[in-house]
């Protein structure tokens, strides 16, 4: 199978490299130190059963790689845009997009069959470019529960997990999604192709909606939000938020509010994404994992007071690192 991974970060890379090791034709989008290294190096994946590397098709510019059986969206949320209207030149025919973003996806009233089919979110797909230009019948979604990140210049750490749940956006059972399936299955990923998608996305969401602005505000890991009585009550009411609007959309809430905040304490001192990003310097998923909430939450007429009070002080502390140029992070005097 063809298949080019736009954005071959952690996940991209991650996916593209064990891909290209099960014998796959990949190609990969990068820039920068990044594309350079795995342009001289290939593209190098350490696991916790040891590493390899693999020779990819590198480059960063879409038009150069032809036409593809699947494009994996490897990027973040509020990268997608960007590379939204030179994506075309990768379809072919029968062509599928894959993706593999957190949060509310650009597509989710899409094939909705609800009162809102084929409205725009503007959070995440502002003024429409992404729709404009991904055609939505070619589409497939994912809730990625791996982690990784880029640990050198062409070097993609596994950190844990290594599941992602496809689905068809009207939830159908169809021969590409099975296929799909099985060439990440072939990949060693774990593919399981679920029958509500829309649920599946929320109860990943429930968590980061909460713990990744949280911690980036504060620094503390996933442990220390749970274990401090005001932080773990507020991620709890900006649960009951998120719950009740996602309940108002038909979505089905598979366990309670105190079992998933359970759960979270569970995993320990663990650094959330956005913690790692702010940390970094790089762009946070705010709109992704909240923003759009937010925005649902006014489609469906229900105030999210907690959930607006956190936007507001995570887009700040973006906007300011952003204006500086700068980075967050604790360090011993």
């Amino acid at each position: 199978m063809r298949i080019c991974v736009i954005g071959a970060g952690s996940i991209g890379g991650l996916l593209a490299a064990k891909l290209a090791r099960a014998g796959e034709e990949v190609s990969v989008v990068a820039r920068g130190a990044h594309l350079e290294a795995i342009r001289q190096n290939g593209l190098r994946l350490i696991e916790e059963g040891g590493e390899f590397a693999v020779k990819v098709r590198a480059t960063d510019r879409i038009g150069e790689l032809g036409r593809q059986d699947c494009v994996i969206l490897g990027m973040k949320a509020h990268q997608v845009a960007a590379v939204a209207a030179d994506a075309p030149a990768l379809l072919d025919r029968e062509t599928t997009i894959l993706t593999a973003q957190n949060g509310i996806p650009w597509w989710y009233f899409f094939k909705h069959g609800g009162e809102h089919e084929g409205r725009r979110l503007e959070s995440v797909d502002p003024g429409g470019v992404i729709a404009d230009h991904l055609p939505i019948d070619r589409v497939i979604g994912s809730v990625v529960y791996a982690a990784a990140e880029i640990a050198a210049p062409g070097v993609v750490r596994h950190i844990e997990s290594n599941r992602f749940s496809l689905a068809e956006i009207d939830n159908s059972t169809t021969p590409r999604v099975a296929a799909l399936a099985e060439t990440l299955t072939r990949a060693g990923v774990r593919a399981p192709v679920v029958s509500d998608i829309r649920s599946e996305i929320w109860m990943k969401l429930w968590g980061n909606l909460t713990f990744n602005p949280v911690s980036a505000l504060t620094h503390a890991t996933l442990e220390d939000i749970c274990r401090y009585p005001p932080t773990r009550a507020l991620a709890a009411q900006m649960m009951a938020e998120a719950q009740a609007i996602g309940e108002a959309l038909g979505v089905r809430f598979r366990v309670s509010i105190d079992r998933r905040i359970a759960g979270a304490e569970a995993i320990g001192k663990h650094k959330t994404s956005m913690l790692q990003d702010v940390e970094a310097g790089r762009a946070i998923e705010a709109d992704a994992l909240l923003g759009s909430v937010i925005e649902l939450g006014r489609v469906v007429g229900l105030a999210a007071p907690s959930l607006e009070n956190v936007y507001a002080l995570v887009k700040l502390m973006a906007k300011t690192l952003d204006e500086q140029r700068g980075r967050l992070k604790i360090a011993p005097p």
